[in-house]
């Protein structure tokens, strides 16, 4: 199976005059693969993904995305790559908080017609579906996300990530303001729709105890000759 993303001797510096933080030579990643992404605090792996997704570009080298050389896009092209097909389940959330809850799980749908196009039925009940899968109580649908607790904060970012099927699913630590029932609830329901969609899932955590359920394992600090060095 051909990769869906490709890194070759890709560098990432955030400045010009600067060491890089990441030296990568090779790493390839699997349509349909779900990817657990490990390695402490501070090595690269939130950088990785920024990367992966064209919020950054690398310095040097090269990484295809769904057969797109992205440091060849112009900053609104990754943009509209990134609306058309990532789901991305960020650290600090990113939700909107004058919205209600429904309007953030419903936004990226709103911004793109391809994922909004394999939607079945409405985005509000498609919104609702994934909501009550990932155990959100009903009554705090049309609240604003503020009034959420960070637990609540964090399955209304896993909804707006899923809906509309993305090709490729990213999340950040997104289980850590879980707790253990609701944990497993949610890598269910991320495996879950990763598999319905095809969707390659990469999934970076510092809970060891989530490993076994992925099909693949990578330690950042074994594949970026920066940490190696």
């Amino acid at each position: 199976m051909a990769p869906i993303i490709t890194l070759s001797n890709a560098t990432f510096r955030w400045k010009a005059d600067q060491a890089p933080t990441l030296d990568i030579p090779s790493l390839n990643i699997e349509q349909g693969q779900h990817l657990f992404l490990k390695g402490p605090s501070g090595c690269g792996k939130s950088t990785l993904l920024s990367l992966i997704t064209g919020i950054n570009t690398v310095s040097s080298g090269s990484l295809s995305a769904l057969g797109q050389e992205l440091n060849a896009l112009s900053a609104s092209q990754r943009d509209r790559f990134r609306a058309d097909h990532v789901g991305y389940i960020f650290q600090q959330f990113n939700l909107l908080p004058y919205l209600s809850v429904i309007d953030n799980v419903t936004l990226p749908c709103r911004f793109s017609p391809k994922r909004k196009s394999k939607v079945q039925g409405s985005l509000d009940q498609e919104a609702k579906l994934l909501l009550d899968q990932l155990r959100l109580p009903k009554s705090l649908i049309n609240k604003p996300v503020v009034e959420l607790s960070i637990g609540q904060q964090q399955r209304v970012a896993a909804a707006r990530a899923l809906i509309g099927q993305p090709e490729l699913l990213i999340a950040d630590e997104p289980t850590s303001a879980l707790d253990h029932d609701n944990r497993e609830a949610f890598i269910s329901l991320l495996m879950e729709q990763a598999n319905q969609a095809n969707s390659t899932l990469v999934f970076v955590s510092h809970d060891p105890t989530l490993e076994s359920l992925f099909t693949r394992s990578e330690n950042l600090m074994d594949i970026n000759q920066v940490s190696g060095s």
